[in-house]
């Protein structure tokens, strides 16, 4: 078993749920560098959305790091590729990294790290409606499964 997967078997401090909706700010597509990992069939849907060829996609707005993908960064800021006006421009088709986020288990880890993350993230905040635990523990299932995909392609 993951040790994500591991963390989460044990009734966690956040079994009641957690205050969380995005407002779709922007806040987690820009910052200090890093990746946002997507897989081919991520790829596809988004080159089919902008009707162009994956190739082309790939070209356009993808890096390869070893052997996978992520979305490229603006070199002066490192927002993603596809953050405009501080708005998500692929929203509904953004990746399972950012479809997950905050359920990252960094941010899991305690309730500190749950804080910390409202930091930058102005979803995060007790007027938010409750996420129920399941649907949290879904979130997780969900990266770990895409996290194994990517590791093996």
């Amino acid at each position: 078993m993951s040790k994500a997967l591991k963390l989460y078997e044990e009734e966690p401090w956040y079994s009641e749920g957690l205050s969380f909706q995005c407002t779709e700010c922007g806040q987690c597509c820009t910052g200090s560098p890093g990746y946002v990992w997507i897989n081919e069939e991520e790829i596809a849907l988004l080159a089919k959305h902008f009707k162009i060829t994956t190739e082309k996609f790939i070209h356009t707005y993808v890096r390869q790091v070893d052997k996978r993908f992520s979305l490229k960064e603006h070199s002066e800021n490192y927002d993603c590729i596809f953050l405009k006006d501080n708005k998500c421009s692929v929203y509904q088709l953004r990746p399972i990294q950012c479809r997950t986020f905050p359920w990252w288990p960094r941010h899991l880890k305690s309730k500190k790290d749950w804080e910390e993350a409202a930091n930058y993230c102005e979803g995060i905040n007790k007027n938010a409606p409750t996420v129920p635990y399941e649907t949290i523990k879904e979130q997780l299932v969900i990266q770990e499964k895409s996290r194994q995909v990517n590791s093996t392609q």
